[in-house]
């Protein structure tokens, strides 16, 4: 068993425990400690050594970050402070604790373990990871590989910018229903679908803890959709993978997938079981989703 250490930076909390990176199974129980107000670089940092202090686990450590992360360094800072944009961070984070440290993305993160140990373990082909929270999170997988900072979140539907339509904080914002909020996220959906054809979304966040409220509601075009098996402890695993992968600890960069048929058009409402210890585009085909506006397919002249 090779354990490491994952912490997941949120925008109310850090979290982390050690993980057991050949199974995703946590080994410990998790410890949470709120995010300073302003999430400056130093509180932060603050916090992850308080963290690694507790767990005294050797070796690299894994930590997610809310927002674009390139080749270590913090590119952007949507919900934490302006002084996070540009940083060297893998190298601060490594000087102040000691040890290395490898950071990416909080969504990449859920992504590459709901992919390995979650709800897409053995798909292979094109995963597409959504976290439906503040915002909307996006990880795109193919074949266990992650192409990252994909930033999905950010694409527009017309008239709309889409996180700030679909994420779970503008059903609360705008005090919509299951039913009502399911309308939107399939529209966003099937835009993603019409741009990757992935064979299958996994979706989660905090409205994956409710997917018996959505489920039947959600309705694609080609793909399936499953919600996200891993819950709140994927930013955690995700990370502790990415420490291993870079370190070269034994954990494969990608999963043996089983076959599976490239399409299915059938949805599928059931979910993988959560495994917790401590509790591009081509033209639009006929009867797809609009092309957003001012995209309109047009045929070259010979």
């Amino acid at each position: 068993m090779t354990v490491v250490l994952g912490i997941d930076i949120g925008g109310s909390g850090i979290k982390g425990a050690p993980v057991d990176i050949t199974t995703g199974q946590l080994v410990g129980e998790r410890l949470r400690i709120p995010t300073p107000e302003g999430a400056r670089p130093d509180e932060v940092i603050r916090v992850l050594r308080q963290l690694a202090d507790h767990f005294g686990l050797d070796g690299p450590v894994g930590v997610t970050f809310p927002g674009i992360v390139q080749h270590g360094r913090t590119l952007s800072a949507a919900n934490v402070d302006a002084a996070w944009i540009g940083l060297d961070a893998d190298t601060e984070f490594t000087r102040a604790l000691g040890r290395e440290v490898h950071l990416l993305n909080d969504a990449d993160a859920a992504g590459l373990a709901e992919a390995k140990f979650g709800a897409g373990q053995g798909v292979s082909g094109t995963v597409l990871v959504l976290t439906f929270g503040t915002g909307i999170g996006s990880a795109l997988i193919h074949d266990g590989v992650l192409v990252p900072n994909t930033e999905l979140g950010h694409l527009w539907l017309r008239e709309h910018h889409a996180e700030t339509w679909a994420s779970d904080r503008a059903r609360e914002r705008d005090d919509l229903n299951w039913k009502q909020w399911a309308k939107r996220a399939s529209g966003y959906l099937r835009h993603l679908e019409l741009l990757f054809s992935p064979d299958l979304f996994i979706i989660g966040g905090g409205v994956s803890k409710k997917a018996d409220k959505w489920n039947e509601h959600l309705k694609l075009d080609r793909s399936r959709f499953v919600p996200a098996a891993l819950l709140n402890d994927a930013g955690i695993i995700g990370a502790a993978m990415s420490a291993a992968q870079h370190e070269d600890l034994g954990l494969a960069a990608q999963p043996t997938p089983a076959a599976q048929p490239s399409l299915t058009l059938a949805r599928d409402p059931g979910s993988a079981p959560a495994r917790r210890t401590d509790k591009a585009g081509k033209k639009a085909r006929a009867g797809g989703p609009p092309l957003p506006a001012g995209g309109k397919a047009r045929r070259k002249k010979p």
